[in-house]
């Protein structure tokens, strides 16, 4: 199995033309199999909240919650690149808690941490890196502030916008991220980030004029069924044979087909005659003469 990648190896992928495929992973299964299919990085989401615990949108995660997650992964993928997302309001208040919950992460094992934002979290991004941490920047459509954006929707569609959207990246790279993440961005402005940066630019919904690709996982596999992005392609349709395979189970049980003589642990040959003739005694032990 390939050792686990450094940033140097994969700004020489830059270099190169080698695009990177990330996805989201939240538990060891899929963090295995991902790590088996040679996945180069795992981020670990906030939109674990969506995809795991059922919740409306992404900022109801706390540290606790992302720290045990980034751990299972990490257990589970000892040679892959894993980051950690920071959630909701554990990088917004002040520098010195973005530092401390950023290294929270490294401490369970993660490579790197993700913020979202672009101008505003530049003074927490140099916090961090100064501190020695990589840092993701994120910008484009940022779940945690979807409220300002007018929920998940595109952006960059307007020239205005496309500025903005250019002028984050900027201070982002400037700020000391070492890559980015843009999201549900038109593919030109993408484009024009990429071409005025230096780190990698990866995307979700941002076109192919990227580093890179990151998917989130129960869209990827067909599992999350609420709704499905634009830019979503999906490689399987898990959800259809979870749902067989649920329905044929209580079949099952219903017809007593399940469990069946192969299902069982049968005691060994001649205990339970043994066993028999003990509770045979016990009972008539227990009868009053």
């Amino acid at each position: 199995m390939a050792k686990r990648k450094s940033v140097l190896d994969f700004y020489k992928m830059k270099e190169s033309g080698e695009k990177v495929s990330w996805i989201t992973a939240y538990d060891a299964p899929t963090a295995s199999l991902a790590e088996q299919a040679g996945i180069e990085m795992l981020l670990v989401g906030d939109s674990v909240g969506m995809c795991v615990y059922g919740n409306g949108g992404t900022n109801e995660m706390t540290m606790p919650t992302m720290l045990g997650h980034t751990s299972a992964v990490r257990r589970a993928a000892m040679n892959t690149f894993v980051i950690g997302d920071m959630p909701f309001l554990s990088y917004q208040i002040s520098c010195e808690e973005a530092v401390a919950n950023a290294g929270a992460f490294i401490r369970v094992g993660a490579d790197a941490i993700k913020l979202e934002g672009g101008r505003r979290v530049a003074p927490q991004i140099r916090a961090i890196s100064d501190a020695g941490i990589v840092v993701f920047g994120h910008i484009g459509l940022t779940p945690q502030s979807s409220g300002q954006l007018g929920g998940f929707k595109a952006q960059g569609l307007t020239a205005e916008s496309a500025a903005d959207m250019i002028a984050d990246a900027e201070a982002v790279q400037e700020a000391g991220a070492r890559f980015l993440l843009v999201e549900a961005v038109a593919p030109e402005v993408t484009a024009i980030i990429r071409e005025k940066l230096t780190i990698p630019v990866y995307g979700i919904g941002a076109g192919p004029h990227t580093d890179g690709e990151l998917l989130i996982v129960a869209d990827l596999l067909g599992i999350f069924e609420a709704f499905k992005p634009k830019f979503v392609k999906r490689y399987a349709n898990l959800a259809v044979e979870m749902k067989k395979a649920f329905e044929a189970y209580r079949a099952d049980v219903k017809n007593l087909a399940f469990p069946g003589p192969e299902h069982v642990y049968n005691m060994l040959p001649g205990e339970l005659e043994k066993l028999r003739a003990a509770e045979g005694k016990a009972k008539g032990k227990g009868k009053r003469g």
